[in-house]
């Protein structure tokens, strides 16, 4: 799966309540366009290139699967929502909010519409000190120079007055204080998706699942009476072993352990591959893995309906998946269904996330956090 861009904005306002005015866009931000997840210090700056009243400025780091593009067109598009109203004469004016793409990962963008980085942002006080508090490891792609370089060399003496620390919007969502969440759904539900975003946005490491390396998967979507058994052994064998590894193996610089797959999806799975027989053997051997593993803090279960599933299983391509029938779908998730109701020990938290596509729509994510959340909250 495809990581997050990574995109620094600008932000600015010099009229009206210009706290609330950068606390609006910053919540906006995060809840319509992309994952805010380092914000600066608020400074009050003077106003650049024209004679007006004094800014309010700040930046913040936002991860997002969108385009630089689709970036600027929404951010255009929000702060016409927030108020603000271009006069069309030329030249800079005062504004009740400005939004700037400043950089987009390192890239070097330059179209009629955009150009990243941002062409004037090594020559403006109010755009590298507040970058500066994000802390990036963050090289210019034109100028090969660092941020601590770049306001060393920059012309602009302007007195930038911090204000105040801003609130960060993901710092709410109180996961990590879980040390091991696993993530699970059913074929095509988005576990991985979620689990990588959690990842990027929470600092976490990923504990992912090695389906596309099992050499009998293929296979036994063509013949699944000759290779369950071999299907279902090797799976269990690799989850256990990549389980056992990664949780024992302590990350000093991740805070917690996500993972797209908790080791029961071997049980459910295999009751509904397996012949009655090959099932009782097989759950001789789950049972005594199984006592050993530890247990997540935290399951969360992605629901989403068959239709969907069939859906999601069609569009992401993967030849092997296409002919995989809705009877069997429906199965699998009556599986899981059952092993969350028998496990009351078990931390759970069921998401419907049928009508739901977190990876491309912003609200919906949100939507998600705010679910583990409140789960967090009890």
């Amino acid at each position: 799966m495809k990581n997050q861009h990574q995109v620094i904005l600008s932000l600015g306002t010099n009229q009206g309540n210009r706290l609330e005015n950068i606390e609006r866009c910053i919540a906006s931000l995060h809840k319509e366009i992309g994952t805010i997840i380092k914000v600066s210090k608020l400074y009050e700056t003077p106003s650049w290139g024209f004679d007006s009243a004094k800014f309010y400025n700040c930046t913040v780091m936002m991860n997002t699967h969108k385009s630089a593009h689709q970036i600027l067109d929404e951010c255009l598009l929000l702060e016409e929502a927030l108020g603000r109203v271009r006069s069309g004469v030329q030249g800079y004016e005062a504004r009740i909010i400005d939004v700037d793409v400043i950089t987009f990962d390192e890239e070097i963008i330059a179209s009629d519409k955009l150009q990243v980085p941002h062409p004037e942002m090594q020559n403006r006080l109010f755009v590298l000190l507040p970058m500066r508090d994000l802390n990036l490891d963050w090289r210019h792609p034109i100028l090969q120079k660092y941020l601590h370089e770049l306001l060393v060399l920059s012309e602009d003496k302007s007195n930038c007055i911090f204000v105040q620390n801003l609130e960060i919007p993901i710092a709410k969502i109180k996961i990590n204080q879980y040390n091991y969440i696993a993530i699970e759904g059913n074929i095509g539900a988005g576990k991985t998706t979620l689990s990588n975003k959690l990842a990027e946005d929470f600092n976490a490491k990923t504990v992912l699942e090695r389906f596309a390396d099992n050499p009998f998967l293929p296979k036994f979507y063509e013949d699944q009476n000759r290779y369950a058994f071999p299907l279902e052994m090797s799976f269990l064998a690799d989850r256990y072993q990549q389980i056992s590894d990664d949780l024992a193996q302590f990350d000093l610089f991740k805070d917690f352990i996500v993972a797209d797959y908790h080791i029961f999806k071997s049980l459910i799975f295999a009751k509904v591959t397996l012949a009655e027989d090959e099932f009782r053997l097989y759950k001789t051997m789950f049972d005594i893995i199984y006592k050993e593993m530890p247990k997540p803090d935290l399951y969360i279960y992605l629901y989403q309906s068959t239709e969907r599933l069939l859906a999601n299983i069609k569009e992401r391509g993967r030849s092997y998946e296409q002919e995989i029938p809705a009877e069997y779908l429906e199965k699998i998730n009556n599986g899981y269904l059952d092993y969350i109701k028998s496990q009351t020990s078990l931390n759970v938290l069921i998401i419907d996330v049928t009508n739901r596509d977190f990876q491309n729509n912003q609200e919906d994510y949100v939507f998600v956090l705010d679910q583990i959340q409140n789960k967090i909250s009890g």
